[in-house]
């Protein structure tokens, strides 16, 4: 250190000692506490300010007020992605709706047609390979999940009721097969081919994408249903089943299990209670408008099954036709799986973004309190050491 510096540094030692030892002698002769001997004699509770008790148990007193800021405004920013994803999931419900309900007139045909040929011949004299009822030794079950999070517990919902059924198979001494839909069901899977029969797997986005070319669409999903269809032809499984997430309301769905193959000559969809859906039955879910909020209502309708029976004409024998008939209702169905089931992932995924939206406002209302409760601390401390330096003059 320079002598300059050295010289500077000890003359302001000796002047600040010289000034504490010159008040501290102030202090001793006048017998002054620095201004708060007025304050002598008085009781305790004279300086207390009259004012009702409240609970400080929140208080922070040390409280960084920009760390609390910058957390409110994060806060609203993640508001604002889960308002914009909530938007967004219930625009694509509408368009699933519309997907459901444009594939009625090609069902109602396929339907018509069954019926037709089931009027002109007996059933017993109708036979198809998807129709053969043989011992079941090995089940094919088809598990179709979503490809994204953020949609609350829908993918564990079906997880949970593939690995249900499966221990349920498993029980009963017959061989489990697995076929997946959606990158979260694929990617478990894949993890675990040591403890499952993994045939294959597929992303939903693959199958069913409204960005997509129709034909290369189309032809995904035919793929897809004719690798369910030769696993069971070829005698490779003796039963198929799909579990996907029936549409019931947008605060609810229900995974369910479906037997896909083997068919009756009606086309019915049964479930493995054995209860059975005739094919002219279908329920449909449609969206509506009720003070204001979205709802869903489900109703069961009826295929118009009546037509010209007595002018059907074969030109190939019927159990052709019916050959030809039942995969593209199989196809339909298995299509009408996909659509519902994104549908219930689109409308899990706007109720958790709801909820997102609800506890980001619940944290930034508790945050705004510890903000301002903060601020009135911090500018009370600075009312006090201004008070306190005045009395000290």
């Amino acid at each position: 250190m320079p002598v300059y510096d050295r010289k500077i540094f000890g003359m302001s030692v000796a002047l600040n000692a010289f000034l504490v030892v010159s008040l501290g002698a102030m202090c001793w002769r006048s017998g002054s506490n620095l201004g708060l001997s007025a304050t002598r004699g008085l009781p305790a509770t004279a300086l207390v300010p009259k004012m009702a008790a409240r609970s400080v148990d929140n208080l922070r007193g040390n409280v960084n007020l920009k760390e609390v800021r910058t957390r409110i405004e994060s806060v609203k920013n993640t508001k604002k992605i889960t308002s914009s994803m909530k938007l967004v999931a219930a625009a694509k419900v509408r368009k699933a709706q519309a997907a459901v309900l444009g594939g009625r007139p090609f069902a109602e045909n396929l339907v018509k047609t069954l019926y037709g040929v089931n009027q002109k011949v007996k059933a017993d004299q109708l036979e198809s390979p998807l129709t053969q009822i043989r011992p079941v030794k090995n089940v094919l079950i088809v598990s179709v999940a979503g490809d994204r999070g953020l949609c609350g517990a829908y993918n564990t919902y079906i997880l949970k009721k593939v690995l249900k059924r499966q221990e349920e198979l498993e029980g009963m001494g017959v061989g489990v097969k697995h076929i997946s839909v959606g990158s979260k069901m694929t990617n478990w899977l894949k993890k675990r081919t040591d403890q499952y029969d993994v045939m294959g797997g597929y992303v939903m986005s693959d199958l069913l994408d409204s960005k997509k070319n129709p034909d290369d669409q189309a032809d995904a999903l035919s793929n897809f249903a004719e690798e369910i269809l030769s696993s069971f032809t070829d005698g490779e499984v003796d039963k198929v089943e799909i579990i996907y997430t029936k549409f019931k309301s947008l605060i609810g769905s229900e995974p369910v299990i479906q037997t896909l193959l083997p068919l009756t000559p009606k086309g019915e969809i049964c479930d493995v209670n054995g209860k059975c859906l005739d094919a002219d039955e279908d329920e449909v879910f449609k969206l509506t408008t009720k003070g204001g909020d979205l709802a869903v209502s489900t109703e069961t309708e009826v295929m118009s099954t009546e037509t010209d029976y007595e002018g059907f004409m074969f030109e190939q024998p019927p159990n052709e036709i019916v050959d030809a008939i039942l995969p593209l209702y199989m196809d339909s169905t298995v299509l009408r799986s996909l659509q519902e089931s994104l549908a219930s992932e689109l409308a899990a995924r706007m109720q958790a973004m709801g909820a997102a939206c609800d506890n980001a406002d619940d944290l930034n209302s508790r945050l705004n309190v510890i903000y301002n409760r903060g601020r009135q601390a911090k500018i009370t401390n600075e009312i006090l050491e201004i008070v306190a330096g005045a009395n000290a003059v």
